[in-house]
């Protein structure tokens, strides 16, 4: 699937509702050093509910040490600075999408060194951004989109009636 990189996070509550997407998603999170908050928060547990039994994390101590794990590795890097649009890549299985801290986002030279690989979620003039979390998951959705979904149950079931109408109650 997809791999979340969140670089430097501040917010448990937002780092917690990234991992419940990336376990509902099937999506690797990778967390990058320094954190704002200690691990066992319990608003980040809070957060991702009882998820974090479907999800892998890891972690390492600064972005350089991520590139060293990850030779080679695909990634993007979300940002409001970026010129280009999200929805305009082609995600493939398996990249790397980058998230700054909540307060400065990622690093200028990291982006400049990435130019082509930078990406941002449309907005007015006078919005900042968009809150971390709900920019992970509209990035991931639309890379999980492009790839039909991959793996992902993409359809519901009703627990009182069936869907072609009929009552599961007889």
């Amino acid at each position: 699937m997809f791999n979340i990189v969140l670089v430097e996070p501040e917010i448990p509550q937002n780092t917690g509702n990234i991992a419940r997407t990336c376990a509902a998603t099937g999506s690797g999170l990778h967390i990058i050093k320094p954190m704002g908050f200690e691990i066992d928060d319990r608003k980040l547990k809070r957060a991702g509910l009882d998820y974090w039994h479907l999800l892998g994390v890891k972690y390492y101590e600064g972005i350089e040490d991520f590139f060293e794990k990850n030779p080679g590795a695909n990634c993007y890097f979300a940002s409001t600075k970026a010129l280009n649009t999200y929805s305009d890549v082609s995600f493939k299985n398996g990249d790397y999408i980058f998230f700054g801290k909540e307060t400065k986002g990622l690093p200028e030279e990291l982006l400049y060194k990435n130019r082509d690989k930078c990406i941002r979620i449309p907005m007015i003039d006078e919005a900042r951004s968009l809150n971390l979390s709900n920019s992970a998951a509209i990035v991931v959705y639309e890379a999980l989109r492009q790839n039909s979904f991959l793996q992902l149950k993409k359809a519901g079931q009703l627990t009182k009636y069936t869907w072609n109408g009929g009552n599961t109650d007889g």
